[in-house]
């Protein structure tokens, strides 16, 4: 099929709009590293159920040791490092410039595919690239800023410095070396046992950090939160599960740099529901997403 890895990346953005509502939810009442955590421990029962149901193995065992060790890697640059970096950020400099500076992923991915994976790109990819990622990046900065209720005083947008520039491009970094190593460990192996692989490894590194932080009295008192495991529950099937999943269908069947571009498309999928949610992005915000489409359409004809 034409596009195949090009149409599951569009699929894994879709996922992660479902999946960003419900750990915005999720991650204001119990924390984002509690989160990372429990939503990974999560993913792992559809990972299993469909291990089972789709290859006859509730674990990847038929993976050989090179799959193992570039998917393990992939796991912790990517989940651990890679969101434990973003999570920090947004603490320092803002959701919006972190997210902005996240935007640069899809740049980073490519020069690493072209680097380490041997990967080419003709013009008509690289224009493409370039309009999403112009539109992506024009319609978050002309986002509009919340505000406060009324009654109570503006809170001061957060400073931006040094760190936590540096820590979103770390997060950026992260997941554009996750993919890389993503695709270099899997191969032709299955995405799902793939995914499965990375998730396992995920949750021990998430572990490993809580550990050291000394944070499961936190992590008890979030899974008495019901309302929280709910959300965590829904996110977790459309992020780790089937949003990540298609991440690695998209980068086995085309280009890293590509897949990642349409991978981050996010942020334009999530205006419609921003509209219906009652924020307002105007003028500026409905172009960066004509543009950024203007260029999806480009990397699909």
């Amino acid at each position: 099929m034409n596009h195949a890895g090009e149409l599951a990346a569009l699929g894994a953005a879709a996922c992660w709009v479902v999946s960003a509502l419900s750990f915005e939810s999720a991650g204001k009442r119990i924390g984002s590293l509690s989160l990372n955590l429990i939503r990974l421990t999560m993913a792992l029962v559809p990972l299993s159920l469909w291990g089972l149901i789709s290859r006859g193995q509730w674990i990847p065992l038929d993976a050989d040791a090179h799959t193992w060790t570039w998917l393990s890697a992939s796991a912790l640059v990517g989940f651990v490092f890679g969101d434990l970096c973003l999570f920090r950020s947004f603490v320092l400099i803002g959701p919006r410039l972190g997210v902005l500076i996240m935007a640069s992923a899809p740049m980073w991915t490519t020069l690493l595919g072209l680097a380490f994976l041997g990967e080419t790109l003709d013009g008509r990819d690289l224009a493409g690239m370039s309009l999403t990622l112009m539109g992506i990046a024009w319609a978050i900065v002309h986002r509009p800023k919340p505000t406060a209720e009324p009654g109570e005083p503006a809170s001061p947008p957060p400073r931006a410095n040094v760190e936590g520039i540096l820590l979103a491009l770390g997060g950026a970094l992260g997941q554009a070396g996750g993919l890389v190593l993503s695709k270099h460990g899997m191969g032709d192996y299955d995405p799902f046992a793939a995914t499965q692989i990375r998730v396992m490894v995920g949750v021990l590194g998430f572990a490993a950090v809580i550990t050291g932080l000394r944070w499961w009295r936190k992590l008890g008192e979030a899974l008495h939160d019901r309302d929280a495991m709910k959300a965590t529950a829904l996110g977790a099937v459309f992020g780790p599960f089937l949003g990540v999943s298609c991440s690695l269908v998209a980068i086995q069947l085309a280009p890293t740099g590509v897949a990642a571009t349409l991978m981050a498309t996010t942020p334009i999928l999530m205006l419609p529901v921003a509209w219906i949610r009652g924020e307002r992005f105007g003028l500026a915000g409905a172009l960066g997403a004509v543009i950024a489409v203007a260029g999806v359409v480009l990397l699909l004809t």
